[in-house]
This record gives structure tokens, C-alpha cells and sequence, in this order.
């Protein structure tokens, strides 16, 4: 528990002065990197997490803040495509579509960020997720000598999704983990989506 609760303290330190709430203050980017989540929650409805971030995105890109939108998630089936679902999201908030590059191997924070940088050469760029996902993000990238910023979408309603924060709370020394000591591999060679019309084998 005290390594859990130190990590966390420390993840939060590392990288508050790099996490922005004010577009204004904002600095400009070439480029977002947006982190996947589903489009909808477990129960069915519209999930806010991705709600938000999407609307952040496309107010990012029309205020000038950022010129191309990579879109990272996980397409690890079919039935299953949240790459795919973002970038149809910001279609319809008026975001072009040749400024979208889709990352179908977001499985983890981890890679998305690594593939970043490595597949798609970027090592300096915005990362769009909530304040409390921006931490752990941030940590991995300055540690994979990536110089990021991100940008804090709008948050959920208070108790909206405890999991969520549980979750983040226990990934966060997963991360100073996988930074430091694990070293796991991101796959960086390719790029292949799921297709939706393909049958599962």
C-alpha cells in the first residue's frame, strides 16, 4: 500500500506543471495525441470519458492549438474499434478527415505512447485525456524522452465511474514499473486494423 500511494504521489509531482487546464495558457502543438476509450459505457449509455475528450479535441484543433490528430485505442476484434469511433466522433463535431491518423494498437497507455513516437515519429506532442489519465501518460512519455504536454478534458461528475479511478489509482505504479524495471515491448512494426467486415476465425 505504501509503494501504491508513493507512486502515485510521485506520478502526480513529475508531471502537474506539464498538464494544462486553460487553452488559452495552452502552448501549440503540430500534433494530438488523443488516448482511446469506449464510446460507450458498460451499461450501454454514452460514455463521458470519450464524450469529453472528443469535444476537447475538436475545440483544441479549432482553436489553433493543434494541426493533426493521431487517434489511439484499442481494435483488438471486430466488434471492437476505438480508434475507429473517435475519429467518427469528430467527424461529426467538423474535424477533417485528413488530419486524423488512426492507431489501431493502443492496447495500453504504455503503447500508445511508445507507438508515438516510434511509429509514428513524433517526440513532441499534446496528449488529450482526462486530468487524472494525463499523469500517468505524461510519466511514461518524459521518461521515453518524449518532450509532452497534455491537456486536461473536461471531467466526469463526482462517482460517475469509481472503477475508473481505482483503476487509474493501481495503473499509475504499474507505469513507474514498466518505465524503470519491466521494459515491456510495444509493437511497433505495424499498423493493421481489425476489419469490421471480417469474420472471426
Amino acid at each position: 500500500m505504501i509503494f501504491i500511494l508513493l507512486c502515485n504521489l510521485w506520478v502526480v509531482y513529475c508531471t502537474r506543471q506539464y498538464n494544462y487546464f486553460s487553452i488559452e495558457n495552452l502552448p501549440s502543438n503540430d500534433v494530438a495525441l488523443v488516448l482511446g476509450t469506449s464510446p460507450r459505457s458498460e451499461k450501454g449509455k454514452d460514455n463521458l470519458f470519450f464524450k469529453y475528450r472528443m469535444e476537447a479535441t475538436a475545440r483544441l484543433f479549432k482553436e489553433g492549438k493543434i494541426k493533426y490528430i493521431i487517434l489511439s485505442g484499442n481494435n483488438d476484434s471486430q466488434y471492437y474499434n476505438e480508434p475507429l469511433s473517435m475519429q467518427r466522433a469528430l467527424l461529426n463535431l467538423g474535424i477533417p478527415e485528413n488530419v486524423m491518423t488512426l492507431d489501431y494498437a493502443g492496447f495500453r497507455t504504455f503503447d500508445s505512447v511508445v507507438r508515438c513516437k516510434e511509429l509514428f515519429n513524433q517526440d513532441n506532442f499534446t496528449i488529450i485525456s482526462q486530468n487524472f489519465h494525463n499523469a500517468r501518460a505524461l510519466y511514461i512519455a518524459h521518461n521515453e524522452g518524449i518532450k509532452a504536454i497534455s491537456f486536461a478534458a473536461q471531467d466526469v461528475p463526482d462517482g460517475y465511474s469509481m472503477r475508473t479511478l481505482v483503476r487509474e489509482y493501481l495503473a499509475r505504479p504499474k507505469a513507474v514499473l514498466d518505465v524503470h524495471i519491466l521494459r515491456p515491448s510495444a509493437d511497433i512494426t505495424s499498423n493493421n486494423e481489425i476489419r469490421n467486415d471480417e469474420k472471426p476465425k
